[in-house]
């Protein structure tokens, strides 16, 4: 690191932070005022670290919308005083919320990263050292005096990936996660090897940074299943309110052919719902059109999801909702990729 850089650690739950006491084998909290202390190598980093935690830390569980956008807020009051974030969260939504952080962080000059742990920090084995120190040190990396990286990531086991393209494959592995449709941004071993011609590219000076921190929940998942009926369709479609939803279709965006589905559908469209097609595959993505059975969803004008994640699609329609992106141009809106969530 060409200058003592300043990062920021953001504690808002989950296994990373909490240690073991071996007496009893129960975990508590770990007190991140004494970092450096419970693990020295940090010190070996040129950078200044200091900390925040939520008042409540939560099990990643019980995040939602309004947890994500305190987590903006925090990055939002502190952004100009360090060169870089690192948020320390629970591993089983921290796809979803690093997804809607990517969105909610417009023109963002540096890095904020997400990791976690499968094993709490002071286990024998924990992976939660490596994740923490390699996160850091990624967080500080600069390039001619200014980060070099400016986007929203995720570290996990050796990895650093897109935050967006992210999710959670395995409960039990290291490897916890994957980005099956875009490569790594930067891969840990012996050195860090950062892949620069896949990050994004930073924003010019003069555009400022904002963070948006209004979010509409008012969406739906619904992931087809062979002999799903008409009832459970209108279930989700009918919902007082509903202003979206995600279809999590077969294969290359493929669906039923039965004229109920396709009416049901229409009407949907006709009432002014946005429908997503996003493939419930874990690579490839949608090409509606290519197959018969998805030939009747490009004609209703169906919104293509391309290669994006459930997790990127659904956190997406949460940001585009609360910008009131107008029913105009909101198929258009979500085609395009706007912080490198689809191809």
């Amino acid at each position: 690191m060409s200058k003592r850089t300043r990062i920021l650690l953001i504690y808002t739950g989950g296994t990373i932070g909490m240690v073991k006491e071996y007496q009893t084998g129960t975990l508590k909290p770990f007190n991140f005022d004494k970092l450096v202390e419970q693990i020295p190598e940090l010190g070996q980093l040129d950078c200044a670290i200091h900390s925040v935690s939520f008042k409540h830390p939560l099990d990643s569980s019980n995040m939602n919308p309004t947890h994500w956008i305190h987590i903006a807020e925090i990055i939002e009051k502190h952004y100009e005083e360090y060169d870089g974030f690192v948020v320390l969260h629970g591993s089983d939504t921290m796809s979803y919320t690093s997804s809607a952080l990517s969105y909610m962080l417009e023109n963002l000059g540096k890095p904020v990263i997400f990791t976690g742990s499968q094993l709490p920090i002071g286990d024998l084995r924990t992976d939660a050292k490596e994740n923490l120190i390699t996160s850091i040190q990624i967080a500080g990396m600069q390039k001619g005096n200014r980060p070099l990286i400016c986007e929203v990531c995720l570290y996990f086991e050796h990895n650093l990936y897109r935050a967006n393209r992210t999710t959670k494959v395995n409960a039990e592995h290291f490897e916890a996660f994957t980005s099956p449709n875009y490569p790594p941004l930067a891969e840990s071993g012996v050195h860090i090897k950062v892949n620069e011609e896949d990050l994004w590219e930073p924003v010019r000076r003069r555009r400022k940074f904002v963070a948006h921190k209004i979010l509409d929940d008012r969406v739906a998942i619904f992931k087809l299943f062979p002999g799903f009926n008409e009832q459970l369709l209108q279930g989700i479609l009918r919902i007082s309110d509903l202003q979206a939803v995600i279809l999590e279709t077969y294969g290359a965006g493929n669906a039923p052919t039965e004229k109920w589905f396709i009416d049901e559908l229409s009407a949907a469209k006709k009432r002014g719902l946005h429908i997503v097609n996003v493939t419930q595959c874990s690579g490839g993505a949608v090409s509606m059109g290519r197959y018969e059975t998805s030939e009747a969803l490009r004609r209703l004008q169906i919104i293509n999801g391309s290669d994006i994640t459930t997790e990127g699609a659904i956190t997406k329609l949460m940001y585009m909702l609360g910008r009131e992106i107008s029913s105009a141009s909101f198929k258009t809106v979500f085609e395009t990729s706007i912080r490198g969530e689809m191809s």
